[in-house]
């Protein structure tokens, strides 16, 4: 939970509280709004359903009741100021960490059982960390201080596919204390002989595709792909600019060349698909993903594409580079087949619609998937550059609208063997 909360507050340090105010886009909430979000789910979960304590109503009114008004406002969010939130924040954070040390964690209670109440606050806030991240990318003007790194090592080198056999394999999370009820329960799968990318597509692999008038030929897109490519007038990804020596893109206010090897990102599930149509393929489902990532057929389910434990080598994981690694990095995260980077860089969409899982029980509550189960829901699996190492999990399932593309999202494809 302190590291959580070191995280934040080193994403939020550079931006000036009347930033921290502002409507950056109409894609996003405020900063503050994150901020404020990440300490009510704290207070709801862990002080009120496990600690039995009353709403804070009296003590932060002004946060209380920008919260009301926005239950009641329709889209438009009341403002919040940076000083009340934080000190909303810090004071649940206090009255959570005090409840820590009084509670039982080998209650029977399931709320309590290994910290789930806690770890529930921990993810959130970690996912919170990676939403606030996007809304800073979609900053015009500004710049955000991007900390330099250079490149990975480099994975052996392989075939471009990779041919994962068929057969039957454990779906979900295993051995998950804090897993969401989204993953659970683990069960079998079976599945068909199946090709996938080695790694994810790469900006060189997708200027192809645009240079090649992949967003003007109609039959590469689907009639919703289409639909959403006129509405957007999208003719690139997101933060691609034309230059003069070729493609640039924006990355946090500053524009620079196009990494040619880097996974592509900012991309729509829309725009995925018709790029795997124009290349002959097709996106993965993500049942094929997760088998893909981290299944060996004789230890059984790994937890990350290389094992058991997130060492801090194997993947651009936890903000490390604030971009993608070149494909074919890490030579510690090659997943049991033989994939690269199947962990941390992109968000990888799948073909796969946001359903539960066979038995699928709600837990702790229904706002915590099952209120977003839908066809009209994409799966994502991975996690990004922007993740962390404690989230990105193999059976972890982030949803997300199909139109979405200011997430840090990419993909790889597939094909029937």
């Amino acid at each position: 939970m302190e590291r959580a909360r070191a995280g934040t507050d080193a994403v939020l340090e550079p931006i000036s509280d009347d930033e921290l105010a502002a409507q950056i886009s109409p894609l996003a909430p405020p900063l503050v709004w994150i901020l404020a979000h990440i300490a009510h789910f704290e207070e709801l979960w862990v002080l009120q359903n496990l600690g039995g304590a009353p709403p804070t109503r009296d003590l932060h009114r002004d946060v209380y009741e920008a919260f009301r008004r926005a239950r009641t406002n329709g889209s438009r969010l009341p403002t919040l100021r940076a000083e009340p939130v934080r000190a909303y924040a810090t004071d649940v954070r206090e009255r959570a960490l005090d409840l820590l040390e009084h509670v039982d964690l080998e209650s029977p209670n399931a709320l309590v059982r290994r910290g789930f109440a806690f770890g529930l606050a921990v993810q959130n806030e970690l996912s919170s960390q990676e939403a606030m991240l996007e809304a800073l990318q979609l900053r015009s003007g500004r710049s955000y201080p991007v900390p330099s790194s250079s490149n990975p090592d480099r994975a052996p080198s392989g075939p471009d596919e990779i041919d994962v056999p068929g057969g039957s394999f454990t779906l979900g999370a295993e051995f998950e204390p804090w897993a969401y009820d989204n993953e659970l329960d683990a069960h079998e799968a079976e599945l068909r002989a199946f090709v996938i990318d080695r790694a994810p597509v790469t900006n060189a692999q997708f200027a192809e595709f645009v240079d090649g008038r992949g967003y003007r030929t109609a039959k590469h897109w689907s009639a919703a792909g289409l639909e959403w490519r006129d509405r957007e007038g999208a003719r690139a990804p997101l933060y691609w600019e034309g230059g003069s020596d070729g493609w640039e893109r924006v990355r946090f206010g500053v524009r620079e060349p196009l990494p040619p090897t880097e996974p592509v990102q900012h991309v729509s599930s829309y725009e995925a698909e018709a790029y795997a149509h124009w290349a002959g393929k097709r996106l993965p489902t993500e049942v094929e993903w997760e088998r893909a990532a981290a299944w060996h057929d004789h230890e059984g389910k790994f937890r990350y594409p290389w094992g058991q434990a997130w060492m801090g080598f194997e993947a651009s994981l936890d903000r490390r580079r604030f971009s993608p690694a070149p494909a074919g990095s890490y030579a510690g995260g090659v997943s049991p087949v033989g994939c690269v980077q199947m962990a941390g860089d992109v968000w990888e969409w799948t073909s796969s619609a946001f359903r539960p899982y066979p038995g699928f029980v709600a837990f702790p509550g229904p706002e915590c998937s099952e209120m977003n189960f839908g066809d009209d829901v994409r799966v994502l699996r991975g996690g990004s550059w922007a993740t962390d190492g404690l989230v990105a999990r193999a059976s972890l399932r982030r949803w997300e609208h199909p139109a979405r593309r200011e997430i840090f999202a990419g993909f790889r494809c597939a094909r029937d063997a």
